[in-house]
């Protein structure tokens, strides 16, 4: 996710920061090289122009040139007029109706469908009881599609009615009913905009009165997003943008331009497949992450929400024993690998966004030490010291790996033993030097 844009974007700032003094002439070429880096991530011309505009005046405005450290105050102007370009402050979704409804509107293709199962999946996890309305009645399939991923996540899906305004309809009257908190109704989709999909749109919106009209909008299409949300918001009034497939092959420049375009705040991105994989979009966060400076705090909130607190507190007192084995060792691999894929945990980390492409993350790696371990008897991984050669032969037939494999995860295993005495010994700092394994 904006990979090409944070490493064009780095190189540009830090040719600007290696300058103890800066002159007009380097701010200029500095800015020269950060309105190609916006072009070329498919940012809308307009808005790069507009953008490096007003990251000169500011830099002008408050005598930067003139400062002791010109460089980091620029890249903090830049980090700020992101911020800015991408809403300032988070948007929360109303969910103040009794219960709420909410539109979710797009062409055929975006991973509208997905993105309803995702926001249900979101807000299901912080209590909320959501009803799903499958509305696309020329499209079976879609309707289909909404109903397995309703009973994946174990929510209800209706799809009854003659039209698409009558289920969605009913759909609110049965949530009343069962006092639930939000209705999110899955609308048609076209492979283009079309005026039969406005007006049925503008229908609907007028009778439900729904407290948000979110788009779902493809990133892979580049500016062309663009103008798709500014169609959708002048014919229905959008309150918010998902944008789909930021994990791909798509340059990011839409995200950039979507809130300064149609003034509509982008409130979710869709990051992967899984029904997980759904980011809330945080300005500030985001400008950070896109000028490789990471996301602590987001960071913080993914281990919050998938590490188990009781796991985490058994292990802790068995390091207090010093009782660290090599089941505690599987338990943690299980628990980083639903942390998400190891690029994604990377680019979080200030400073290591931009080492993305050249740091060979392999995920295959955590999958293999996984094999391994299973591989063992509950005897094996709590007393490795028993795995003589014979043993590991059979431990690597049985996980379809090596005996250097497995002879590699053991040497891994006793070196994290090591480095948990030592911070142990430290009293939980760790040591100089850092992970062993790293």
């Amino acid at each position: 996710m904006f990979d090409a844009l944070t490493q064009r974007l780095t190189r540009a700032l830090t040719a600007l920061r290696r300058k103890g003094k800066l002159t007009e002439s380097d701010l200029d070429e500095g800015l020269r090289e950060v309105r190609r880096a916006l072009l070329e991530a498919d940012v809308n011309y307009k808005v790069a122009k507009r953008f490096v505009e007003r990251v000169r005046e500011a830099a002008l405005g408050q005598e930067i040139l003139e400062s002791l450290t010109p460089g980091q105050q620029i890249v903090k102007i830049v980090r700020d007029e992101l911020t800015r370009l991408l809403g300032r402050t988070r948007r929360e979704l109303d969910l103040s109706g009794k219960p709420s409804l909410w539109l979710v509107v797009g062409l055929q293709g975006s991973g509208k469908t997905t993105t309803v199962g995702k926001l249900a999946r979101h807000y299901a996890r912080q209590g909320k009881k959501v009803l799903l309305a499958a509305t696309d009645v020329r499209r079976p399939a879609a309707i289909e599609q909404l109903k397995q991923l309703g009973a994946q996540l174990g929510v209800p899906v209706h799809a009854e009615g003659r039209t698409a305004l009558e289920i969605a309809q009913e759909a609110l009257a049965q949530a009343r009913r069962r006092l639930l908190d939000l209705v999110i109704v899955d609308t048609a989709g076209r492979l283009q905009i079309d005026e039969e999909l406005m007006r049925e749109l503008e229908a609907m919106k007028a009778a439900l009165k729904p407290q948000e009209v979110l788009l779902v909008a493809d990133a892979m299409t580049g500016q062309e997003a663009v103008s798709i949300a500014q169609a959708f918001h002048e014919r229905v009034g959008l309150t918010g943008i998902v944008l789909t497939k930021m994990d791909g092959d798509a340059r990011g420049g839409a995200a950039l331009s979507m809130v300064e375009v149609t003034g509509v705040p982008l409130v979710f991105l869709g990051v992967g497949e899984k029904l997980d994989d759904l980011e809330a979009v945080h300005p500030d966060r985001l400008a950070q992450r896109i000028l490789g400076m990471g996301d602590v705090l987001s960071l913080i909130e993914d281990v919050e929400r998938t590490i188990d607190a009781q796991k985490a507190e058994r292990l802790a007192r068995r390091l207090e024993k010093d009782r660290f084995t090599l089941e505690d060792f599987l338990e943690q691999l299980q628990q980083v690998r639903r942390l998400g894929p190891l690029d994604k945990l990377l680019e979080k980390l200030p400073g290591m966004g931009a080492l993305k492409g050249r740091v060979q993350l392999d995920e295959r790696e955590l999958v293999k030490a996984q094999a391994i371990i299973q591989s063992m008897t509950p005897e094996e991984r709590r007393r490795p010291e028993i795995l003589n050669a014979s043993r590991k032969r059979r431990i690597a037939r049985g996980s379809g790996t090596t005996v250097q494999d497995v002879n590699r995860l053991l040497r891994r295993f006793e070196e994290a033993r090591r480095l948990m005495k030592r911070m142990k010994k430290l009293g939980g700092r760790l040591p100089q030097g850092g992970w062993p394994f790293s």
